[in-house]
């Protein structure tokens, strides 16, 4: 194997590495507090595709946080689909806030809306 060869195919594995971590990082838990919390607020976007679905939940006294809920099979088998709610809808998320404090962003584990629960990861959920 050529000089030229070594690096290209050494570059190779450390770009594919990279990627798969940074897969990993996003898909895991890792970010997350161990802790959860509690967030009341808003829906002013929802999004439902691809990698996770998202809420982006506007509070009272803290802004707009973004919520990612499970991957899209696993959110639709909790029952929340296209039209279990809807911008302008109250929420309470229970769920794990970033580590980065100055982050707004919390991966939801339960979701609440109009009264109806929605466990999105129901063997994570530590209160009732």
């Amino acid at each position: 194997m050529t000089m030229n060869m070594f690096s290209r195919f050494l570059s190779g594995g450390v770009v594919a590495m990279l990627i798969v971590s940074g897969a990993a990082a996003h898909h895991g838990w890792s970010w997350a507090e161990a802790e959860q919390i509690e967030l009341r607020g808003t829906i002013r976007d929802i999004y439902i595709g691809p990698p996770h679905p998202t809420l982006d939940v506007e509070t009272a006294d803290d802004g707009v946080w973004r919520v990612d809920l499970a991957n899209p099979r696993q959110t639709e088998r909790s029952g929340f689909v296209e039209g279990s709610a809807k911008v302008g809808d109250e929420v309470v998320v229970l769920g794990n806030r970033s580590t980065d404090p100055d982050e707004k962003h919390m991966k939801a584990v339960r979701i609440t809306v109009g009264g109806k629960s929605y466990d999105l990861y129901p063997q994570r959920i530590k209160t009732n």
